[in-house]
């Protein structure tokens, strides 16, 4: 089989403009709408909901690729990055990395794409890695660089990148494409299609010995915010997580052939289905704060530790809800204590009761805006 680059119209991709007026138009209109959003949040708010959404974009990021990071260590090396109050821990060396990477992708998003700029996020990335021969290098290793499953003496390869000698020729190919189509340049284009070439052009080329996932999900948020003047603080690590093996199976597809148009629509979706989600994160700390201030000098120190809990999940709230059981776990507290408390948060208007007897859980007293929850 050929893959997309061994092709005679490799990189010219094509794709169907058509399918994606509606999703770039979509994207659009949420942008301003979370804008909007966002302006009416406080400083200390704001500040919260861009470190929280860094951070998760973070994790998820990493975990796609299978490398599970501590959510806590990011965002305290995220609020130091950022000049904030933080704790004093040993944040470790990946999680480090990754901050770093993230924090540098908000800073630098107005600048042109650089192959230093590119380096730099690896670099930054391969913190504390022993067994990477080319941290913040393209690779230069003669043997194929291959995604491949199943067995070892019988590999399914997915894809096969171009050969480490090519990698510079397609690399400058790559930033010069990258930073004409950016708004402003000689060949501009719409935002989703931008971000979706990009992330598919830069993972077939696949120039870095590891990290190729991470990096070409930085650089597509790079041409999200770019196209929109600010940084998007998009969730779209989060929403690729959500749908990893559609993920795996578009990419694959969209390796064998230069026509892009089913990569683009499925990349398009995912987009706007990021936007909402990041959308419903803003709407809920707004939510949180009208909450937590109503409720002020009102609650006593096992309820409020609770509440705090169920606010670290998210929209989503606890996995079917919060228990009496869970309560107790949280606060330390006795059986009768945990259901006076909970009754009284309920009567409090802070959280909602379903069910009865032990089948009994609470949620979270806070209704999302019905545009975001729609999905």
């Amino acid at each position: 089989m050929a893959w997309n680059w061994q092709q005679s119209d490799w990189p010219n991709f094509r794709y169907d403009k058509t399918r994606l007026e509606t999703q770039e138009g979509r994207f659009l209109h949420s942008a301003g709408l979370l804008l909007g959003i966002i302006k009416h949040l406080d400083s200390n708010s704001s500040e919260k909901l861009r470190i929280e959404l860094i951070a998760n974009e973070a994790v998820q990021t990493s975990a796609i690729e299978g490398e599970i990071l501590d959510r806590d260590s990011v965002q305290s090396s995220l609020r130091r990055h950022f000049g904030l109050q933080t704790d004093d821990r040993q944040v470790p060396p990946a999680e480090q990395g990754i901050a770093e990477m993230m924090v540098d992708l908000y800073r630098t998003f107005d600048q042109p794409l650089t192959h230093g700029m590119l380096h730099r996020w690896h670099q930054m990335l391969m913190k504390g890695r022993t067994d990477i021969q080319d941290p913040g290098r393209y690779r230069t290793h003669q043997d194929a660089m291959q995604v491949v499953s199943g067995r070892m003496d019988r590999p399914t390869v997915h894809f096969e990148a171009p050969p480490s000698a090519t990698v510079p020729t397609e690399m400058d190919r790559f930033v010069e494409w990258f930073n004409q189509t950016a708004p402003g340049g000689a060949i501009p284009l719409t935002p989703i299609t931008r971000a979706g070439i990009t992330h598919l052009y830069f993972v077939s080329i696949h120039p870095f010995e590891d990290g190729n996932g991470r990096v070409g999900r930085a650089v597509s948020e790079k041409a999200l915010a770019q196209s929109l003047g600010r940084p998007t603080l998009l969730a779209l690590a989060d929403a690729i997580k959500r749908r990893q093996k559609e993920y795996y199976r578009a990419l694959e597809e969209a390796n064998k052939g230069n026509d892009i148009s089913s990569w683009l629509a499925w990349f398009a979706d995912t987009v706007v289905e990021a936007q909402r989600s990041t959308q419903c994160r803003a709407e809920f700390l707004i939510e949180k704060t009208k909450l937590l201030d109503r409720l002020r000098e009102q609650l006593n120190p096992r309820q409020e530790k609770a509440l705090l809990r169920m606010f670290q999940e998210g929209p989503e709230g606890f996995k079917g809800g919060m228990s009496a059981d869970k309560y107790i776990g949280i606060t330390q507290t006795s059986p009768a204590t945990a259901t006076r408390d909970l009754q009284d948060l309920v009567e409090k208007g802070a959280l909602l009761r379903k069910g009865e007897l032990k089948h009994t859980r609470y949620f979270l007293a806070i209704t999302p805006n019905q545009e975001t929850s729609d999905r």
